[in-house]
């Protein structure tokens, strides 16, 4: 599926200029922007498109975005606390820095993105896609997740601790690795290999010693 293929493309128009606070933006096309250091917190953002956009140390915050389409976009040190996603895709973009607690995410599909620091505590996600992604030091502590997946993707030093799983299939990820909040994983779906691999960190997380 690309941006051409969505039921809105037609209608989209070329956006200039700083997002602006409490903005409706209805059917516009952010294109090969660097957006910087701005407030638009509250924002609403409907059918709406983004591709090769830069946005850096924006201010975000309780903003929504309802059927968005983000390519080839960075989003660097962005505040996106409470904010809200609904049918949603994020494709082949960098989130790095990201602040991003109590977030709702629903019928959300990420996929081919590296996500470094991100942190999702306290978010809630239904239905979201994370597929041949690279998640590095993502916090999901204390989130809600149902119905989410990680097809093909790596997880690096995720935390789920305090974390309620319902539904949430880690049997296609390529990767799991945890350090901690081993019992947030309660309620996920995981593979008998997985298991195996887990299992040293399972341990570790009960204070068992195992030898041989």
């Amino acid at each position: 599926m690309s941006l051409a293929d969505q039921p809105y493309a037609h209608l989209l128009r070329p956006h200039t200029g700083p997002l602006r606070r409490d903005e409706r933006y209805d059917t516009v096309h952010f294109d090969g922007l660097e957006l910087a250091d701005g407030q638009a917190g509250g924002a609403l953002f409907l059918e709406c498109a983004f591709t090769d956009v830069s946005l850096t140390e924006l201010k975000l915050r309780q903003a929504r975005f309802t059927e968005v389409w983000l390519e080839r976009c960075r989003l660097l040190a962005c505040e996106l606390v409470e904010s809200e996603w609904q049918d949603a895709s994020v494709l082949d973009g960098v989130l790095a820095g990201v602040s991003a607690y109590g977030a709702q995410l629903r019928r959300v599909t990420v996929r081919g993105c590296k996500l470094e620091a991100v942190n999702l505590r306290g978010a809630v996600l239904r239905d979201v896609v994370f597929e041949d992604c690279r998640l590095h030091d993502v916090d999901f502590g204390g989130a809600r997740l149902t119905g989410v997946s990680f097809p093909g993707s790596a997880l690096e030093e995720v935390r789920f601790g305090g974390a309620t799983l319902t539904g949430t299939d880690l049997r296609g990820a390529t990767r799991l690795e945890l350090p901690d909040g081993h019992e947030g994983l309660r309620g996920a779906l995981v593979s008998a290999a997985q298991l195996i691999e887990l299992a040293p960190q399972f341990a570790r997380a009960l204070g068992v010693e195992v030898r041989d």
